[in-house]
């Protein structure tokens, strides 16, 4: 894996770091996508042991998208995998919730991972190898009051992957999403602690999984030919509770 190249968007976060070690130790240059927290994307690239790239990118803006993967391709080579990580949240109740926030959800965690699967796509196809993972959520499979962008963006994602996974089998190029249960990150750092404990309480394992956990599921879905078109959920038995 050596000669490849993975992208990781939302790599300053926890979720995005811990996937990018997982790439770091199968041997991919790896380049870590951030938006504003640079310094934490600047210490994981310190971490790794393969050649690096840090690159800043709005996923909602086309030409950024764009001009983001033409980084990438000339600093370290053409994407072989992509793993879309980078998400938002703004939770509401529907009736009382601000129509900018509920479009601006689904602008960057759906619209932005359609454009980074368009952007990549071609050169994956040409090369008749690659990997997509787009993190997705229980709350894409499941309902989850306050969260109707959110689940919207996340069950448009999973939609979006089963029907490119399609597309793109005949090049030997899988799609797949990975759902992770609730985890302590700068995504959720802001729910009350009673919402958390519900969480834990509805999770069969109860406990939280970690994001080094959900991580495992990237390498076997790398290292997979065989599946694609799937949703991977590791939440700890939350979305079968």
């Amino acid at each position: 894996m050596t000669s490849r190249v993975a992208l990781v968007t939302g790599a300053s976060g926890a979720l995005g770091a811990a996937c990018a070690r997982v790439l770091d130790a199968r041997g991919f240059r790896v380049a870590l996508h951030h938006v504003e927290n640079e310094d934490s994307a600047r210490k994981l690239a310190a971490e790794l042991n393969n050649p690096t790239a840090l690159v800043r990118a709005d996923v909602a803006d086309w030409s950024s998208v764009t001009a983001m993967v033409e980084q990438v391709t000339d600093e370290l080579g053409p994407v072989s995998v992509l793993v879309n990580s980078g998400a938002v949240r703004r939770d509401g109740l529907m009736a009382t919730q601000s129509v900018s926030e509920w479009t601006s959800t689904i602008q960057v965690n759906l619209i932005g991972t359609f454009h980074t699967c368009r952007a990549v796509l071609p050169g994956m196809l040409g090369a008749r190898w690659g990997r997509i993972v787009n993190v997705v959520s229980p709350a894409g499979l499941i309902g989850s009051r306050g969260q109707t962008a959110y689940s919207a963006s996340k069950s448009g994602v999973i939609g979006m992957t089963r029907s490119l996974a399609l597309e793109s089998a005949r090049r030997h190029v899988t799609v797949n999403a990975l759902s992770p249960g609730f985890m302590v990150t700068e995504l959720t750092r802001d729910v009350p602690d009673a919402v958390r404990d519900t969480f834990a309480d509805r999770t069969p394992i109860r406990r939280f999984v970690t994001p080094d956990e959900v991580a495992r599921g990237v390498e076997l879905l790398v290292d997979s030919a065989a599946m694609t078109g799937q949703v991977l959920s590791i939440d700890g038995g939350m979305s079968v509770s």
